[in-house]
């Protein structure tokens, strides 16, 4: 269909993605390459501290931070409400982009947009999927998150591109098409994809969303979308030392924070040495002692990177750690022991 809707509605985009995809580079690709159009950007994060509200190129009224660690059937209230809070601001909003956490299901996110009122205010445009070239594989296909996530992609985006060979792309490539046979893959460096191949492609129909029937590897039945529950266990701890994340599918996270610096020494030493292999995401702000400047950390498997800006508020260390079978108390006793008093 390609007929213009009666109403005004404001087209969304989910951006979806397993842990480390790049979903953050994504967004703010958008997000700067965007020339006279007003965006609203919600937010999601897995674990107590947001680190993503910090790295998105927006002001702050462009940008809704959903408290809630996991974009699942119980945030569908909080995502109603933050969509009515944009899209009731004077200025006229011409789009919305949701990025949800690297261990969301999409479905629950785009059933809160054609299941409610959201409906009469807002058009699904698409659910873009990046995929991580490098880190991919079956482990991620074979949980319930990462299958959902390629199953309800509209575009299947291969990111990070660079890092790996010819034929790794066309393999990873054939692995999605196995799954999902008339995908719509592109590839991208850091996101980097002309946006009128990614926005107003009207792509998303929601008579394609499969059921569960569909693919029985997919059971959405302890969520009840109509009225925003899930009887999952996403709870939190809020001490004072920022309470770890309960587990999906077993991946858990760890969050930690300090008002003095960390050691450059300690720290490299415990990327080098004590960094548990069971850690397969991780995203921080950083202070060392030695600098002055402000640095972004980003984990992805085995590959890390980190990145100097300038500061712009406070300084401080923020660093949110996620996967497997973790020893939480052991891997906040390292990060402490890093820091510098």
């Amino acid at each position: 269909m390609t007929t213009t809707p009666a109403t005004a509605n404001v087209p969304v985009t989910i951006l979806s993605g397993f842990l480390g995809a790049g979903k953050t580079t994504l967004l703010n690709h958008i997000l700067s390459n965007q020339q006279g159009v007003k965006t609203a950007v919600l937010v999601n994060e897995f674990g107590e501290i947001g680190i993503d509200n910090d790295l998105v190129v927006t002001t702050d009224e462009d940008m809704v931070a959903l408290s809630n660690g996991c974009i699942c059937c119980s945030i569908n209230d909080e995502l109603m409400e933050a969509v009515e809070r944009v899209i009731e601001r004077p200025e006229p909003l011409d789009y919305i982009v949701v990025e949800t956490t690297g261990l969301a299901d999409p479905l629950p996110v785009a059933m809160t947009f054609l299941g409610s009122e959201l409906r009469d205010q807002t058009r699904l445009d698409s659910i873009i999927t990046l995929i991580d070239a490098e880190n991919f594989d079956n482990v991620v296909l074979d949980t319930e998150v990462g299958r959902a996530q390629v199953i309800y992609g509209d575009i299947l985006l291969l990111n990070k591109c660079d890092l790996v060979s010819e034929e790794r792309l066309e393999a990873v490539e054939q692995q999605l098409r196995d799954v999902k046979n008339d995908a719509r893959i592109l590839r991208s460096v850091k996101g980097d994809v002309p946006l009128p191949l990614l926005l107003s492609v009207g792509l998303f129909e929601s008579d394609k969303v499969s059921s569960p029937a569909d693919d029985p590897s997919l059971d959405h039945s302890d969520c009840d979308h109509d009225h925003g529950h899930c009887s999952h266990d996403h709870g939190h701890d809020h001490s004072h030392e920022h309470g770890d994340h309960q587990d999906i599918e077993g991946f858990t996270s760890v969050s930690f924070q300090s008002d003095d610096p960390f050691s450059l020494r300690k720290f490299q030493n415990f990327l080098d040495n004590q960094m548990p292999q069971e850690v397969f995401w991780a995203k921080g702000i950083l202070w060392f002692n030695e600098s002055e400047r402000r640095h972004v950390f980003h984990l992805a498997g085995k590959r890390f990177s980190i990145d100097d800006t300038d500061w712009t508020g406070d300084r401080k260390n923020q660093l949110v750690l996620i996967g497997r079978d973790i020893d939480h108390t052991t891997l906040r006793e390292q990060l402490q022991a890093c820091v510098v008093y």
